[in-house]
């Protein structure tokens, strides 16, 4: 039997969990292009900035990383030299946003403070390699047709070919990290079941025992979720 929570419990969940990057908790929205994953990390951010009261936390998004379509999985150490490694030594990072429009980094620097949460948005961001440092981690998903449809209503059909490789090389990925059976939560990001979507989603069934080499949340369990890419472009259209 379905049971409906609130994002501003799974807030609270983060909150009063471990730290396991340094002083941070870090949260890990992972899942394929299209799934609904910034949508569904913006949710989580505003939550988390209520629940606290100490402002919202940074959102990175690894789109913003990627030095092109080809730089699909090979980010990381860009990921972890500025942002990463500084939270873990407690220091803030700062990276640099790549822009898609004129397919160069950009020169101003994004800071990444010192901060109680931080979440990191985008594929393969609960990525085997960081498993043991994520306070919450998380997998959105949704059917391949209607990903594709969103895909191309955001950022036009002239993608389409960099898109299928996209998605492939995705496929490929998450099967060889095994993503989806790894994480806390599973979030279907084409949801039917009416319901607030602003404020809740819909918890469907205990996940299994933890597969990630350490302690988890107690609770956290596969979910079901409104998504729908946001509102911010990305790949093709910057």
């Amino acid at each position: 039997m379905a049971v409906m929570e609130a994002y501003a419990d799974l807030a609270q969940r983060v909150l009063v969990g471990p730290a396991r990057l340094g002083r941070t908790r870090l949260v890990a929205v992972d899942g394929p292009s299209g799934a609904g994953k910034s949508l569904f990390a913006a949710r989580l951010a505003d939550a988390l900035a209520t629940a606290s009261g100490a402002g919202r936390p940074p959102v990175v998004h690894t789109d913003d990383l990627l030095d092109g379509w080809a730089d699909q999985f090979s980010f990381w150490p860009r990921l972890e030299d500025s942002v990463l490694a500084p939270l873990r030594a407690g220091r803030p990072g700062a990276y640099h946003r790549y822009s898609w429009v004129r397919r160069a980094f950009l020169p101003d620097a994004v800071p990444v403070p010192v901060a109680p949460v931080v979440v990191v948005e985008g594929v393969s961001a609960a990525r085997a390699t960081v498993r043991r440092e994520l306070s919450l981690s998380v997998f959105v998903t949704a059917p391949a047709a209607l990903r594709l449809s969103r895909a191309v209503t955001r950022d036009g059909p002239q993608i389409l070919p960099e898109l299928h490789r996209w998605h492939a090389g995705e496929r490929a990925h998450f099967a060889a990290d095994d993503t989806a059976r790894c994480v806390d939560l599973v979030v279907d990001g084409a949801p039917r079941l009416p319901h607030d979507a602003q404020r809740y989603y819909l918890r469907r069934r205990a996940r299994p025992a933890n597969r990630g080499g350490g302690p988890r949340m107690d609770g956290v369990d596969q979910v079901r979720h409104d998504a729908g890419k946001s509102t911010t472009t990305r790949r093709g259209s910057r």
